[in-house]
């Protein structure tokens, strides 16, 4: 992925932050045609998605849902503090773009986290017990106070970048 490369060329120091990327969405999710109606060409946002995932070398599924993500990304700040999010994230991102699995259903999740190579009684007690809901709430009231209003956001000594941009522009970012 281009954080990784850019981590590479310029020893950065990056911090993920959650971001609630309609939080609405019910539990059992909904189809991207419900989500965005009339507001956009689902099919052609998709296959625009598809080319990007295919310039990065990832892979990307055929995605007609959108999930709530709210308790994947708690877990997410729990993954962060064993120093295993990025094999969470890689579940995580298999799984929500390539298989196309509901993140919001507990015991999908939980089997998600046992692939990721961590303890899925663990996870589940993170989420009953909601300990990692406040970091959760802390990263959503900071993007939205500090005007973050689309994902990926890049931002780097006051510069932003929003969407998925290519290579260089990301350097160009970062270079100032």
């Amino acid at each position: 992925m281009r954080i990784d490369q850019l981590q590479q060329d310029f020893d950065l120091d990056c911090r993920y932050r959650t971001f609630p990327l309609h939080p609405e969405t019910p539990q059992a999710g909904m189809s991207l045609e419900q989500l965005f109606g009339e507001r956009m060409d689902v099919p052609a946002v998709m296959e625009q998605l598809r080319r990007i995932a295919d310039s990065l070398g990832l892979p990307f599924g055929r995605r007609s849902h959108t999930y709530n993500s709210r308790s994947a990304q708690e877990l997410g700040h729990w993954a962060a503090r064993q120093g295993q999010f990025k094999n969470y994230q890689d579940a995580i991102y298999s799984a929500y773009f390539v298989e196309g699995i509901n993140i919001a259903d507990r015991g999908k999740l939980l089997s998600i986290v046992e692939k990721a190579n961590l303890d899925p009684a663990e996870a589940d007690n993170i989420l009953q017990n909601g300990s990692c809901a406040a970091a959760v709430d802390r990263d959503w009231d900071q993007a939205v106070s500090s005007g973050i209003r689309a994902v990926p956001t890049l931002r780097c000594e006051g510069r932003e970048l929003v969407g998925f941009q290519s290579l260089e522009a990301c350097r160009q970012l970062i270079c100032g």
